[in-house]
């Protein structure tokens, strides 16, 4: 698998952002983080801890449910 692609949605309760993939084989990656910096070092992470290094993927996609908006001030 060369690819992944995780859908983030705006997490509610929390403001940050939920990314989640589910594997075709079964089971999946859920995790979190409160700003795009954090949600990029959790997915990073998790995905490193869940493939074994051989079938690692060499990209992570983020699709995003909703298009973030920067507010400008």
């Amino acid at each position: 698998m060369s690819e992944v692609t995780f859908l983030v949605e705006a997490c509610p309760e929390t403001g940050g952002f939920v990314a989640r993939w589910d594997d075709p084989r079964g089971g999946g990656i859920t995790t979190q983080g409160e700003t795009l910096a954090e949600l990029h070092a959790m997915v990073t992470d998790a995905v490193k801890g869940y493939f074994e290094s051989a079938k690692q993927p060499q990209r992570v996609r983020l699709h995003f449910a909703q298009d973030p908006v920067l507010a400008l001030t």
